[in-house]
C-alpha cells in the first residue's frame, strides 16, 4: 500500500463522504446552469425559427414610422410640455393611443417621433415672416420635448440618429430602450429658411414633409385643393436638392399630385410617405394612387401605411383586416420592399384606431395578420421596419457624395 492510499485511510469515511457530497452538488448546479442556457437558447431558436412572429420581430427593429407617432403633440395639448410632475411610465389616463406601457407592449424596436407644428393661418404667404417665426419657436420646442422626455426616461427610449445606429442598438443586448428618431410635419416649420432646415437636422430630425395641411412657399398641399405653386416652386426645387445634400428624407404625405411628381423628377434620393395609404382602395387626396406608386416604385423609396379609418375605408369605421389589405395591395403592386408602416397614432385626433388597432401596443397583431395572409416572413421584416432602414441609409449615402456641394443660402436683408 503506497502512502496515498495510507493517508486515504487515516481520513474517517464521513469526511470523505462529504466532500464527494460537496462535488457532485457542485457538479449538479453547473449541469442546471448549463441546462437552463440550453432551454433559453432553444427557446430563443424556436421563436425565431418557428415561431413565425418571432421570426419578424426577433430579427428587425419593428418601426412604426407614421413617419411620426404623434405622441408629442399630444403631451404639449395635455401637459403644456411639463414631463417632470406626471410619470409617464405609467398608463395615462387620457383618450390617447401612446404611453409608455402600450409601448411596451408593442414590441417596437424604433420610432420617429414627430415634432409636429400646425399650419399657420396662411402657409403661402411668405410675407409674414412673424408667423412663420411662431412655427420656428414651437418646432424647436417640440424637438426639446423630445429631447427632455429621451433624457428623462433612459429605460424607455435611447437617442439615434442613423440606420446603422438603429441597427447596432437593435443587435445589442443591453439595450433598454425604443430607438428614437424624429421628423418635422410641413416646410412651414422651417420658417422659409434653409439655415433652419439645416439646424433641424443638427438636432435629430432625419425627414421632412413638405407640406401638412397648408400650402407653404416651396410645395402645394392636397388641401386646400386650389393650387398656389402649380407643385414644388422653384425654391422647393432648391429645397428638395438641400435636404439631399444633408441627408433629410423627403415625405410626400399631405402633398398634391403635382408636388409628388415633381419631387420624383427632382429628388437625387428616394423619397416616403411617411404616413398615407392606397387611393385605389380609398378614394381620398391623402392616399396615393397607382400612377405615383409605379413612380415611387421606380425611385426605389417607400409608403408607410396609415391607420386612420378615414384613410382606410374612408370612414369611421376600420379593421385590422383593413389595414392588412392596405399593405397586401401596396406589396402587390410594387413590392413589398417599398412598404412600411406608418400608423399615426396619437394625430387622429379623438377618433378611435381600427378594430384590432386600437393602440400602439398592437403591432403585433399586425405581423400576425400578415403572416397570416400568405406574406412572407422575409417581407414582413421588410414592411416592420427593415425597408425604411434601408432607404434611410441609401438617402445617407447619397448626401455623404454629394456633400461637398454648395450649401443653399437664404435670402437676407441688409442691415443697413
Amino acid at each position: 500500500m503506497d502512502s496515498v492510499e495510507k493517508t486515504q485511510q487515516s481520513v474517517p469515511s464521513v469526511v470523505l463522504d462529504k466532500k464527494r457530497s460537496t462535488r457532485t452538488s457542485w457538479k449538479l448546479k453547473a449541469f442546471s446552469i448549463l441546462l437552463l442556457a440550453g432551454f433559453a437558447a432553444v427557446r430563443t431558436w424556436i421563436s425565431r425559427t418557428v415561431d413565425p412572429l418571432g421570426q419578424v420581430l426577433g430579427h428587425v427593429p419593428l418601426i412604426a414610422l407614421d413617419g411620426h407617432n404623434d405622441f408629442p403633440i399630444f403631451i404639449r395639448a395635455f401637459y403644456y410640455n411639463h414631463i417632470y410632475g406626471s410619470n409617464f411610465s405609467d398608463a395615462i389616463d387620457l383618450v390617447g393611443q401612446v404611453d409608455f406601457p402600450k409601448l411596451e407592449r408593442s414590441r417596437l424596436g424604433a420610432q420617429f417621433w414627430s415634432a409636429y407644428v400646425e399650419c399657420p393661418r396662411d402657409g403661402g404667404d411668405a410675407s409674414d415672416q412673424a408667423t412663420f417665426y411662431e412655427a420656428m419657436h414651437q418646432t424647436l420646442q417640440q424637438i426639446d420635448l423630445i429631447n427632455r422626455l429621451i433624457d428623462a426616461y433612459p429605460k424607455r427610449l435611447q437617442r439615434a440618429a442613423s440606420a446603422s445606429e438603429v441597427w447596432a442598438q437593435f443587435a445589442d443586448p443591453k439595450r433598454t430602450g425604443i430607438s428614437s428618431l424624429m421628423g418635422i410635419e410641413g416646410l412651414h416649420q422651417v420658417a422659409n429658411s434653409a439655415s433652419f432646415l439645416r439646424l433641424v437636422y443638427q438636432l435629430g430630425v432625419r425627414y421632412v414633409t413638405l407640406t401638412h395641411s397648408c400650402h407653404n412657399a416651396y410645395a402645394d398641399s392636397c388641401s386646400p385643393h386650389e393650387p398656389l405653386n402649380g407643385g414644388l416652386s422653384e425654391a422647393g426645387r432648391d429645397v428638395v436638392l438641400e435636404m439631399n445634400r444633408i441627408g433629410l428624407m423627403v415625405d410626400l404625405s399631405h402633398t398634391s399630385v403635382a408636388t409628388q411628381r415633381d419631387a420624383f423628377n427632382v429628388s437625387r434620393a428616394p423619397v416616403v410617405y411617411t404616413h398615407s395609404s392606397a387611393r385605389a382602395l380609398c378614394e381620398h387626396p391623402r392616399n396615393v394612387a397607382d400612377e405615383e406608386l409605379w413612380a415611387l416604385k421606380a425611385n426605389g423609396g417607400i409608403i408607410m401605411v396609415n391607420f386612420f379609418p378615414g384613410f382606410v375605408t374612408c370612414n369611421a369605421q376600420a379593421t385590422l383586416e383593413d389595414v392588412a389589405d392596405h399593405i397586401i395591395y401596396l406589396g402587390n403592386l410594387i413590392g413589398f420592399e417599398h412598404v412600411g408602416i406608418g400608423a399615426d397614432f396619437d394625430g387622429m385626433g379623438f377618433d378611435k384606431g381600427p378594430v384590432g388597432l386600437e393602440d400602439v401596443g398592437t403591432y403585433p397583431a399586425l405581423v400576425a395578420e400578415l403572416l397570416r395572409r400568405g406574406v412572407s416572413v422575409t417581407e414582413v421584416r421588410g414592411v416592420a421596419g427593415a425597408n425604411i432602414l434601408r432607404v434611410l441609409a441609401r438617402v445617407e449615402e447619397i448626401a455623404h457624395v454629394i456633400a461637398n456641394q454648395q450649401p443653399l443660402e437664404d435670402q437676407v436683408k441688409s442691415i443697413f
